[in-house]
C-alpha cells in the first residue's frame, strides 16, 4: 500500500503538482498518464522513495517493485540469470551452491565435510526462498520478455540497450512484490511481449502504478487513472477503467465549456445593465454589486482544459553532402563465443530511407552504433562519404551528458549558435525559463528525448540514425515526430518497434538481421516491425 498526503513536486522552480492526496491500495491498476514534462517519472520516483517532495510526505507498506524509466548503475559483469534472481536474494544463495558442489567433488576429509554441511544448509535456504521452481519461474518469466536462455547466460555488459531494460522489467515482475511502480514497461517489447505483460499485470493482485502511452495495455489493465493536469498542477483522480475515464474526461470538459458559457452570458447581461446604471449617482452602488456579482459568476465556474503543449519539431536542411555519404563493408560483432551478426554491408544513400528489422538481440542497436561511429566493429569498416555529418539519436539517451545542464548538451551539439537562438529552439522543445538550467540527468524520460531531438535539429546531420525515437512520448508529441520524418530532405536509418513511425518514414530498403540481407522494402514486411 502507498499513501501520499498533501503531495508539492516542483522541478526547479517551476510548480508540477500541487495538494496531492490519494492511495494505492491491493487491488488498485493505477494508470498515471499526462503530456511530457507534467511530472509523472517524478511523481513515481517519490512514490518509490528514490526522491523527495517539495513537501508533503509518503507513507508505504508491503514491499515494493520499482522499474525506473533509466536503469542505471548495475554492475555490466553480473550475469543477467543472477540479476533477475536477485530479486528474491536467489543469486547469491545458487552461486554459494555451485561453489559447495565443486568443493564437495574435488575435497577429501574435513574439507569435504565442511562443504556437505555447508550444501545442506545452502539448500535449505534455497526451499525457504522457494527452491529450484522459483528459478524456472523466473527463466519463465524472462522467455516471455524476449530472453531466451542463452541470454540469460550472458553478462549485462554485452547485452543491448533494450535487452538490459527487459532484464530489469523481468527482475520487478519475479519480485513477486506487493506494490508494482512500473515507468514505460512496454519500451524494447515486441508485440508478444507485450501481450503478454498485460496479462500478467491484469492479473497482479497487489497495488500496481504504471505509466505507459501504449493505449491498448491501459485498456487491459487499469482500474483507476490519476491524469497530472500540467495546466493546473493537481492530480485528477477517476476510480474507473481507461474507456470509461476517456468518457469521464470528454463529458466532463463538455460540462466545463457549457458552464462556463452560462455564466460568461449572465456575467454580460449584469455588466451591460451596470453600465447603464452607473451613469446615475442614486443607482452607483447598484451598479457595483452587479459589478461584483458578475465577478463571482466567473471565478465560481472552473476554467476550460487548456490544450497541452506540444513540442514543434522540424528538421532543417541538411548538410550538402555527395551521393553517398554513409558507406559500410562487411561488419561484424561477436561477444566472446557468441556472434551477434557477420558480414553486414550497406550504403546509404544522399536522401535515402533505410529500416534495419530483426528479433530482439539480432544486433540492430549494435550496427546503428557503429554507423554512429560509437562502438568499433570486430571486421570491417565504416566509411564516411564527402560532407558526412550524422545526427544519432540513442534508445537510453547515451548521447546526453547527464552531469551537463540542458543549455550546455545543446551548445555543445551547435557550438557556433547564439545563445538567443538555442534558447529558442528549446523553447519550442518545451523547455524554458529555469528548465534549461536542469542537469540532463533529472529529466524525464519524454524530456530526455526532446532535448535529444532538440540537439538533432541544430545538427545539421545529412544523416539521422534513429533507435526508438518514439519511445517515451506522448501521442501528440510522437505525431510531431512522424511529421518531421515526413519532410527531413535528408537520410535516415530507423530502428524501431513502431509501426507508425515506418509508415510515416516511408522506406525504400530494408536491412534483416542478423544475416545482413538487404532488399527492397515492400508491405509484406510491415508485419515484422513490431515483432523485430
Amino acid at each position: 500500500m502507498i499513501i501520499a498526503n498533501d503531495i508539492e513536486l516542483r522541478a526547479g522552480a517551476r510548480l508540477l503538482i500541487e495538494g496531492a492526496t490519494f492511495r494505492v491500495n491491493p487491488g488498485d491498476r493505477v494508470g498515471l498518464v499526462g503530456r511530457n514534462g507534467a511530472g509523472k517519472t517524478t511523481l513515481t520516483k517519490v512514490l518509490a522513495g528514490d526522491a523527495h517532495p517539495a513537501s508533503g510526505g509518503v507513507s508505504r507498506s508491503g514491499t515494493l517493485g520499482y522499474l525506473p524509466q533509466d536503469p542505471r548503475g548495475v554492475d555490466l559483469e553480473e550475469l543477467a540469470r543472477d540479476r533477475i534472481l536477485s530479486a528474491r536474494g536467489l543469486d547469491e544463495v545458487i552461486r554459494k551452491l555451485r561453489a559447495a558442489e565443486e568443493r564437495m567433488a574435488t575435497k577429501t576429509g574435513a574439507d569435504r565435510d565442511k562443504a556437505v554441511r555447508q550444501y545442506g544448509r545452502l539448500e535449505e535456504r534455497l526451499h525457504i526462498l522457494g527452491g529450484y521452481s522459483a528459478e524456472a519461474e523466473s527463466a519463465s518469466i524472462a522467455s516471455s520478455l524476449g530472453l531466451p536462455d542463452r541470454v540469460l547466460g550472458q553478462p549485462l555488459g554485452t547485452l543491448s540497450g533494450g535487452q538490459r531494460r527487459r532484464v530489469e522489467l523481468a527482475r520487478i515482475l519475479f519480485s513477486d512484490a506487493d506494490t508494482l511502480l512500473l515507468d514505460e514497461p512496454t519500451n524494447h517489447l515486441d508485440a508478444d511481449s507485450i501481450a503478454w505483460l498485460r496479462d500478467f499485470l491484469k492479473s497482479h493482485q497487489g497495488g500496481l502504478v504504471v505509466i505507459s502511452h501504449d493505449v491498448e495495455l491501459l485498456d487491459v489493465v487499469v482500474n483507476r487513472v490519476f491524469h497530472l493536469d500540467a495546466n493546473r498542477s493537481v492530480v485528477d483522480i477517476y476510480n474507473v477503467g481507461w474507456k470509461k475515464y476517456l468518457e469521464a474526461r470528454e463529458t466532463d470538459e463538455r460540462r466545463r465549456k457549457r458552464e462556463r458559457a452560462n455564466a460568461q452570458r449572465q456575467a454580460t447581461t449584469l455588466l451591460s445593465q451596470a453600465d447603464k446604471m452607473r451613469a446615475k449617482a442614486t443607482k452607483a452602488k447598484a451598479a457595483q454589486q452587479m459589478d461584483r456579482r458578475a465577478r463571482q459568476l466567473l471565478a465560481g465556474v472552473e476554467d476550460e482544459r487548456q490544450a497541452d503543449k506540444v513540442a514543434k519539431i522540424r528538421f532543417p536542411d541538411p548538410a550538402p553532402c555527395g551521393r553517398t555519404p554513409l558507406t559500410a563493408e562487411g561488419l561484424s560483432k561477436s561477444y566472446g563465443s557468441l556472434e551477434i551478426f557477420t558480414d553486414v554491408s550497406l550504403a546509404v544513400d544522399r536522401g535515402s530511407r533505410v529500416v534495419i528489422l530483426g528479433l530482439n538481440g539480432a544486433g540492430k542497436t549494435t550496427l546503428l552504433r557503429m554507423l554512429a561511429g560509437q562502438d568499433a566493429p570486430d571486421t570491417g569498416q565504416v566509411v564516411p562519404g564527402h560532407g558526412l555529418r550524422v545526427g544519432y539519436y540513442a534508445q537510453e539517451h547515451e548521447t546526453l551528458e547527464v552531469e551537463r545542464s540542458v543549455l550546455e548538451n545543446m551548445q555543445s551539439a551547435a557550438p557556433d549558435l547564439p545563445p538567443v537562438e538555442v534558447r529558442k529552439i528549446l523553447g519550442s522543445f518545451l523547455f524554458s525559463g529555469d528548465d534549461v538550467d536542469k542537469p540532463a540527468g533529472v529529466l524525464s524520460g519524454g524530456e530526455k528525448t526532446r532535448l535529444a531531438l532538440a540537439m538533432l535539429v541544430v545538427s545539421s546531420a545529412n544523416v539521422l540514425l534513429l533507435d526508438e525515437p518514439t519511445n517515451n512520448l506522448d501521442p501528440a508529441s510522437r505525431e510531431e515526430i512522424l511529421g518531421a520524418l515526413r519532410t527531413f530532405a535528408g537520410a535516415i536509418v530507423l530502428v524501431t518497434h513502431d509501426e507508425g513511425a515506418v509508415q510515416a518514414l516511408r522506406p525504400e530498403r530494408v536491412i534483416l538481421l542478423p544475416d545482413g540481407v538487404e532488399d527492397i522494402w515492400s508491405d509484406e514486411f510491415a508485419d515484422l516491425v513490431a515483432l523485430a
